[in-house]
């Protein structure tokens, strides 16, 4: 696994994962994707070698829309997807709120927060266009997370409170409990 391609197409090979992401698409979400763990997840078990999927502790489904920003309305989308794929521990979040939870200046878009998540490795999203195209967002690359490195992204790297954000965070994540062969950089 090389590029953003190769991602992609392991993405596309893997039904589950393509059930989930079409399950997501029929909320009709503005500016929507899946990210975080669920496509990190998928890279780090198959560099791996692991046959088995690690199960994530959640499916985060971010969208961007500023006309709705009540926390009741994601608990709604939530309940929908459960009625629509039953068994999948869904997360739905408007990123146009979740500034004032994290916070920090709102976002630009649902990429702009994914562009702030703490890790490099975890900074990445994948949505269907309405062909059933799949797009494959990454805002610092993809080398990171192929290479099998945890690095904080810029964002989290420009300030001390976000830097003990991010320490924390990897401790409490212990990924390399599960994925032996990644490596933690510190700051």
């Amino acid at each position: 696994m090389k590029t953003k391609e190769d991602i992609m197409k392991l993405i596309e090979n893997d039904e589950r994962m393509m059930e989930i992401i079409k399950a997501a698409s029929q909320l009709n979400l503005p500016d929507w994707w899946i990210c975080a763990g669920f496509v990190r997840s998928k890279i780090w078990d198959t560099l791996h070698g692991f046959e088995k999927r690690t199960d994530p502790p959640d499916v985060d489904v971010i969208y961007y829309n500023l006309d709705d920003t009540r926390e009741k309305t994601e608990k709604e989308l939530e309940a929908q997807l459960k009625r629509i794929l039953p068994g999948v521990p869904w997360s739905v979040k408007n990123e146009a709120r979740m500034h004032v939870i994290n916070h920090i200046e709102p976002y630009t878009s649902a990429e702009d927060a994914i562009s702030k998540f703490p890790e490099t490795a975890t900074a990445l999203g994948v949505k269907i266009d309405k062909d059933n195209n799949l797009i494959l967002t990454a805002p610092w690359g993809v080398d990171d997370v192929i290479h099998l490195e945890v690095k904080a992204t810029p964002f989290f790297r420009e300030s001390k409170e976000r830097a003990a954000i991010y320490k924390e965070r990897v401790i409490k994540k212990d990924w390399k409990e599960i994925w032996k062969k990644i490596e933690v950089y510190p700051l």
